[in-house]
């Protein structure tokens, strides 16, 4: 019988990728890697974000010529976000390279015999089979849902769209009854995943956009909570905030990334919209949404971003006040537009001094955002045990960390926490009966 192992890189919808993978090679017997076993297929799912990733991916790729000659049968796969210029590189490498999108066809091309390495070009199927395949879900209380595949904004400094292809949905009717199975299952937390999810329309519904997606279900019955990955601001208007004004099952927080607070470098990143803009939706959520939360993202030191523009980005934050940031260093990917006709002309050194000035202001907003939350009962999804230190650390509805002393593993439990004390980026609490 053949061991597999996967290695996953970057977002949520990798990890779903990879429970894709692993359902497709159980079902055709592979079993998956133990401690201490060396696996017959190796299968590297990449990133390409950031070139660190990728990096990480060409570190491995030494070790292969030694598993090799230990393994005559050893065979290295890579797959997911994969630019052209490393395609060619890890072809002196691995084995195989194939588009997450041909999936399907992965046991078949291991099968059959072979000359090794083989590159399977990039697929423009409709991508029906891969939403198809039923995952093989890591988590037992809380489920990674694709809804859509693929992207269409082509933001100038992104990979994606050319990585993953152009946005391809997936039908409500497929996403309702993957949800409503979940459910039965006794999942509690379902998260919707999607490059720019709030996109989303239905293949087979004219006029069916996301907010119809998530009003039908909220109808599911059942105690769970419904969070959705990663949303563009653009996409909301009156009727989806008035929405998720109401709902009681969907999340009161958002990841709404804004990446630079100054409109120049906005439009030089090909994003659409402008600060005010962004604000407006911000404004909008923070005033009709109870107890929302939120997060963002930060691209630094983009292509020939000076130092007053920085300077916008760190007022806007600062009166934005997110929980939350993902602060990202600019790097250059090969074959974007940024790539192509900008320069990356701002030194890493200064990258590095502005990352930690926002890095800095983060830690006063979280800290500030969290204080607010002291004294009061929260619920909250319990989803990690430690049973040497007797804790449990779970979510709220509205994404906020909470640790507090257990006895018992209580995941997959919802419980009453009152909050004690608030650091930077968690909150300290005490399980209320």
């Amino acid at each position: 019988m053949k061991i597999y192992k996967i290695i996953t890189f970057g977002c949520a919808m990798n990890r779903s990728d990879s429970e894709r993978i692993a359902a497709v090679l159980e079902v055709a017997g592979y079993k998956k890697v133990k401690n201490g076993q060396s696996p017959d297929l190796l299968i590297f799912n990449a990133c390409s974000v950031r070139q660190s990733a990728i990096d990480r991916i060409y570190g491995q790729m030494g070790k292969f010529a030694y598993l090799k000659k230990k393994n005559p049968e050893f065979k290295a796969i890579v797959t997911g976000c994969i630019l052209p210029k490393d395609k060619k590189k890890f072809l002196n490498g691995f084995d195989l390279i194939f588009n997450i999108k041909d999936l399907d066809k992965l046991v078949g091309l291991l099968s059959k015999k072979r000359t090794f390495p083989l590159h399977i070009k990039q697929s423009y199927q409709t991508g029906i089979k891969y939403f198809k395949i039923k995952p093989k879900y890591q988590n037992k209380f809380s489920a990674l849902i694709p809804i859509s595949f693929g992207c269409n904004r082509f933001c100038a400094y992104c990979a994606v769209p050319y990585t993953r292809g152009l946005e391809i949905n997936r039908s409500s009717k497929d996403i309702i009854k993957e949800t409503k199975d979940l459910i039965i299952d006794g999942y509690k937390e379902i998260n919707l995943l999607g490059q720019t999810v709030s996109s989303w329309k239905d293949p087979n519904k004219k006029n069916y956009k996301f907010v119809n997606l998530l009003k039908d279900i909220e109808k599911i019955p059942g105690k769970f909570w419904i969070r959705f990955h990663s949303p563009y601001v653009l996409d909301f208007n009156d009727e989806l905030i008035d929405f998720l004004s109401k709902t009681k099952k969907i999340n009161n927080y958002l990841n709404l990334p804004l990446q630079s607070g100054d409109d120049a470098i906005l439009k030089k990143m090909n994003r659409k919209y402008t600060v005010n803009q962004y604000l407006k939706v911000l404004n909008s959520l923070k005033k009709k949404v109870e107890d929302f939360n939120f997060s963002t993202d930060i691209i630094i030191g983009f292509c020939g971003e000076t130092k007053k523009q920085f300077q916008n980005t760190f007022k806007i934050f600062k009166k934005i006040s997110p929980t939350m940031a993902y602060i990202a260093k600019y790097s250059v990917r090969p074959g974007t537009v940024a790539q192509k006709i900008f320069k990356d002309n701002v030194l890493l050194k200064i990258k590095k001094q502005r990352h930690k000035q926002l890095t800095n202001l983060l830690r006063k907003t979280g800290k500030e955002n969290n204080q607010k939350e002291v004294n009061k009962i929260l619920e909250v999804l319990v989803d990690t045990w430690l049973s040497k230190e007797k804790e449990c650390l779970g979510k709220t509805r509205n994404f906020k960390t909470v640790r507090f002393k257990s006895n018992k593993d209580l995941c997959n439990k919802f419980v009453n926490v009152r909050i004690i004390k608030a650091r930077e980026f968690e909150l300290l609490g005490k399980l209320s009966k």
